[in-house]
This record gives C-alpha cells, sequence and structure tokens, in this order.
C-alpha cells in the first residue's frame, strides 16, 4: 500500500520542494508545469476533498486558496509535520490510500497527485474500490501521475530516460509501480466511474473520474 516507501518519503522531505520546482535536471520533466497541475488538479475538485499523499502541503493550498475543505492523508510523520506547520487547522490523518481513518463527513471529491503509482495495479484496484463505495454519484477522483498509454510507449520511455543518461530517474520507473492508462481504464469503469485522460507533460496524465449511478 505504499508505505514500503516511507523512509524514501522521510528522507526526500528535507529537499522534495526543491525537486518540484525543477533545480533537479534528472527530474525537471517529470516535474514540468508543476504548479499548472496542482492548480487544475485542485480547480477540478469539489466541494469536501480528500486529499491522498499530501506532502509538503503543495496541492493542498491551492485547494484552501480555493475554498475547498481539505481532509489529508500522509504516511511519512516528516511530511506531516512540514504540513500541519504550513496549516495548523488542516485535518490531517496518519494512513494512506487504502487504510486511513474514518472521517468526520462525506467526501465530494478525491484528489492526489504524484503518489498513486506507490500501489501495486491491485492495490489501485482496491483503492478505487473503496472510493466508489465512499463516493455519491456525481463525486469526483481526480489524480496526477505518472503512467503510460501502453507496454510500447513505458518501454519506449524507459529508452529515452536510459539514453540520456538519468539512471536515478530510471530506477525509479522501474522500481515503483507506474501503470497504464488502459489498466487504469478498466480498473475505473468495472468500479462505476467515466474516466477521461489528459496528458500534462512528458510523464505525468491528469485521471479525471466521474461516479456514475
Amino acid at each position: 500500500m505504499g508505505r514500503e516507501f516511507i523512509p524514501l518519503f522521510d528522507e526526500w522531505a528535507e529537499f522534495y520542494d526543491e525537486t518540484v520546482s525543477g533545480q533537479d535536471a534528472e527530474y525537471k520533466e517529470v516535474f514540468e508545469n508543476y504548479e499548472d497541475i496542482l492548480d487544475l488538479v485542485a480547480r477540478k475538485s469539489k466541494g469536501r476533498v480528500l486529499e491522498f499523499g499530501v506532502g509538503t502541503g503543495n496541492l493542498t493550498e491551492k485547494l484552501i486558496g480555493l475554498g475547498r475543505e481539505v481532509y489529508g492523508v500522509e504516511p511519512s510523520k516528516v511530511m506531516r509535520e512540514k504540513t500541519k506547520a504550513r496549516f495548523m487547522n488542516l485535518e490531517l490523518y496518519d494512513g494512506d490510500f487504502i487504510q486511513f481513518p474514518n472521517l468526520p463527513g462525506k467526501i465530494d471529491s478525491i484528489v492526489s497527485t504524484y503518489a498513486f503509482h506507490h500501489l501495486t495495479d491491485d492495490e489501485k484496484e482496491t483503492a478505487i474500490k473503496l472510493y466508489s463505495e465512499m463516493l455519491e454519484p456525481g463525486g469526483k477522483i481526480v489524480f496526477a501521475d505518472t503512467a503510460f498509454l501502453n507496454e510500447r510507449d513505458r518501454n519506449e520511455r524507459h529508452r529515452i530516460v536510459k539514453e540520456q543518461g538519468y539512471e536515478n530517474l530510471l530506477k525509479d520507473l522501474q522500481r515503483e509501480h507506474y501503470t497504464t492508462l488502459e489498466i487504469l481504464k478498466q480498473i475505473f469503469e468495472i468500479h462505476g466511474f467515466q474516466v477521461n485522460f489528459e496528458k500534462l507533460n512528458s510523464f505525468v496524465w491528469l485521471m479525471e473520474a466521474v461516479k456514475e449511478k
């Protein structure tokens, strides 16, 4: 459920914002248009929002700025401390995409950026099934994360990254559970969502899924 990556999150917390701002050349393309991506996810949310993988609170800030009521879930204690220092009144919980405390109210939207890939495909389906049970018809899931069109696209992206000499990025792409749009579409539709995808940079796709009846 992604918790095996907590030590990495704790270590990354100290320089996460430097990475997403494009200061790390190896990950610059991954985080290209970062602020615009956060803005888009926030704008497409509605009502009371559950945010997974809060990190240091960058998407949280956008949501609060739009007047959303936010419940945040983050498995890294170090990340939670950084976010809590920014937003003293935020409802922030220790948890992950599948295991998290009961929330005090119903949810209208579920959002996340740069985090859903920590789950295996089976875990992704477990999570989407759970969200389908939580959301009323018309409720939304809005995620932005690295994904691939299909296996051919995955292999081509790996080839490009290897040619660029980005060994750490290649290891990340191979180690973590990045999936394809084909698999995601199937998972969302099985559990009652109409989903649309929009490419936001060379790596990241917007996934906007609306719960049907």
